[in-house]
């Protein structure tokens, strides 16, 4: 028995051993997902193959090479065999939003160590500023110009939702900054709730936002004369801003304003003492977050087609904020991670589940009293998993990791370069005498 477990760890660990697992993998999934009419399980395992992927002893840019084509390729046909096939593209599509939000949170607590409790009011920022245009209501305050936009309007929104979603940002980083710790949590939070009101007020004197009754009707965006109204249409625009997103967030973290944003996370004294400029760097992190999650938030009011001030509430930004803790704070593939699997616990996982006891309720196989019926007890469900994972995950699905240096390399290349500047000097000298 013991031999056998040693062949077997020997042969999965050769790289060829999974890769040929792993095609065998993903092409039985996806069968059963297209064959089936409707099979949930079949549909996570098979976004479950990118995280087989992502431990899988390949190159990095192999990796992205077979993600992207699961992704962009293989999911979408293979969702597309059943009637299943729009519930399947929304999910995936509201899995994308709310991992671009995820990223854009992480730079801000994750990265910098900033906490902030508001940051569903960037995503909001986003949203309004293109149903606004894109509906009537621009009429009732602008002197020029014919509204609703067209469709077309929807592409150029995505780049003036993030300035406008950065402006805000740095707006609500400023006063702010005075603060840190706990405080900074209260004030982000009350901030957050500011925006929230201000967007269900903003119907008096002039309607702005048409107030709690929300902005309905909002312009489809339209490609090459082709209106996007389907969720496996914005499953690609989704799937695009979220590379765009991952892509960016990756340089950031490598870049010297990503090691900055460390550096004030563990010490901001020790930061500051190093030269790198407090406020800026601050500002950098609540800009740039907020950037991704207003754009992400052009996409959600186009793809609902209606917003209102109920859909950007306080619970919102805690459950963003679970998806980056959960995941693994600073970690990218964590917080993606993290972000994919409560998106699809809350709209996938838990709701088959609730209607699964339903049926078997009101076919009398079992009797469940009204206090503890699974709609009531869905968010408790959720609750309890959430607890679970930090017990057992406390530092998060998947940590973040420093980059490793060779520290006798390093002090070779040092006394090089000190030993390539002495004699430099010393020929300096020869030539001066």
């Amino acid at each position: 028995m013991t031999e056998m477990k040693e062949k077997l760890n020997l042969f999965l660990q050769h790289k060829w051993s999974q890769v040929i697992l792993f095609t065998l993998f993903v092409v039985i999934t996806s069968a059963a997902l297209y064959l089936s009419q409707k099979s949930v399980i079949a549909f996570l395992l098979l976004l479950a193959s990118l995280l087989v992927l992502y431990y899988m002893k390949l190159k990095n840019v192999t990796k992205w090479i077979v993600g992207g084509g699961i992704l962009f390729f293989l999911i979408p046909f293979a969702s597309s065999g059943g009637p299943a096939f729009q519930n399947y593209m929304e999910v995936a599509t509201m899995v994308g939003i709310y991992v671009s939000m995820a990223l854009g949170l992480n730079i801000v607590v994750g990265m910098a160590g900033l906490l902030d409790l508001g940051f569903v009011a960037f995503f909001a920022v986003g949203a309004y500023s293109y149903a606004i245009f894109a509906t009537p209501q621009a009429s009732n305050f602008m002197p020029f110009g014919e509204y609703p936009l067209g469709g077309e309007s929807f592409w150029i929104f995505l780049i003036i939702g993030g300035i406008l979603a950065a402006i805000a940002g740095v707006l609500i980083g400023v006063p702010v900054l005075r603060v840190k710790g706990d405080y900074l949590a209260i004030v982000t939070l009350g901030f957050g709730e500011i925006i929230r009101i201000v967007f269900n007020n903003a119907d008096r004197p002039i309607n702005l936002t048409n107030g709690a009754m929300g902005i309905s009707s909002v312009t489809p965006p339209r490609l090459f004369g082709m209106d996007l109204v389907f969720p496996n249409q914005y499953y690609f625009v989704t799937l695009i801003i979220l590379a765009f997103t991952i892509f960016a967030v990756i340089r950031f973290e490598h870049s010297k304003l990503g090691r900055s944003w460390k550096a004030v996370r563990e010490n901001e004294i020790a930061a500051q003492a190093m030269g790198i400029p407090l406020v800026k760097t601050k500002l950098m992190a609540f800009a740039l977050g907020a950037s991704f999650s207003g754009m992400m938030g052009v996409v959600f009011a186009a793809k609902q087609a209606f917003i209102d001030p109920t859909s950007f509430t306080l619970m919102e930004s805690f459950t963003i904020l679970v998806m980056v803790v959960l995941g693994g704070m600073g970690s990218v593939p964590g917080v993606i991670l993290g972000a994919a699997l409560v998106t699809i616990l809350n709209l996938q996982v838990l709701t088959e589940l609730t209607n699964w006891v339903n049926q078997l309720s009101l076919s009398g196989v079992i009797s469940i009293p009204d206090a503890l019926s699974p709609a009531k007890m869905q968010k408790l469900l959720f609750g309890l998993l959430l607890v679970l994972f930090a017990l057992y995950r406390p530092i998060g699905l998947i940590p973040a990791k420093n980059k490793k240096f060779d520290e006798q390399k390093l002090k070779k290349d040092g006394a090089l370069i000190l030993k390539e500047k002495e004699s430099a000097a010393v020929e300096k000298e020869k030539v001066q005498i």
